[in-house]
């Protein structure tokens, strides 16, 4: 009888840890993953204020791949129901030159390194058959080393450097609308800063492509802002154009 106690014993102990993963999957399975590489290849608007004038800089579209030094650019989403929490990064390092009106510069050379980091906490408002809505908050960081060089002309040439980053906190809204088994479309807008001395927003539209369950494919256009006091001067960035990316689901 001891025997058969022990051998029941150890069954329901093996049989009990044979369980436990399912159970803890079980658990971790509410929650769904993707992770996003994307190239950003846009119109790229800088500029600062300075006692003696503003100097800005505009790298075109077409210029873009040619003038990009270093990039990358990623997203990671997680979902819970009706909640879901989103990162957004990108890193850039351009170096671009432009022609100036007038005599008093013959030129301005830009080199700029950008990096913005978005992270928000959004919640799912509306839910149908072929689209959602989800109302999202939290904040951008925002970073750049920018060197404005302006050649001499008529006038004896200067320097212009900005370092500085900053934080603001954002608002957005996210909208997905599926049209077939294959193809849906993604829309987010958001806006930040809430003061006079610094505000931020983007728009962002996207076709997207199922390969299958796992693997989708992004195509869209991008429109992000930012405009902040550094020095008592206004500091603008702006950056506008398509965008390709690759989504991988788990």
């Amino acid at each position: 009888m001891a025997i058969t106690k022990r051998l029941r014993d150890t069954a329901l102990k093996l049989a009990f840890a044979a369980t436990l993963p399912t159970s803890v999957y079980a658990q971790q399975s509410d929650w769904s993953y993707q992770a996003t590489i994307y190239l950003f290849t846009p119109e790229t608007e800088v500029s600062q204020e300075t006692p003696n004038g503003t100097v800005e800089g505009t790298l075109a579209f077409s210029d873009a791949l040619e003038n990009l030094d270093l990039a990358f650019m990623g997203t990671f989403a997680a979902t819970n129901g009706r909640w879901s929490i989103l990162a957004d990064y990108n890193y850039t390092d351009l170096s671009f030159s432009n022609d100036t009106p007038g005599p008093a510069s013959s030129g301005v050379e830009t080199s700029l390194t950008t990096q913005f980091l978005s992270g928000y906490l959004g919640y799912r408002v509306l839910t149908s058959d072929t689209s959602t809505v989800d109302l999202a908050g939290g904040f951008r960081w925002f970073r750049t080393q920018t060197d404005f060089t302006v050649l001499p002309g008529a006038a004896p040439g200067r320097m212009v450097n900005v370092d500085e980053s900053w934080t603001d906190p954002v608002i957005g809204v996210r909208a997905r609308m599926r049209f077939n088994e294959r193809w849906s479309g993604t829309g987010f807008f958001d806006y930040g800063g809430f003061a006079s001395d610094s505000e931020t927003w983007q728009v962002l539209l996207t076709a997207d492509y199922a390969i299958n369950d796992r693997w989708l494919l992004r195509g869209g256009y991008r429109y992000i802002s930012f405009d902040h006091e550094i020095n008592g001067g206004d500091f603008k960035f702006d950056q506008s154009g398509p965008l390709f990316g690759a989504t991988y689901r788990f």
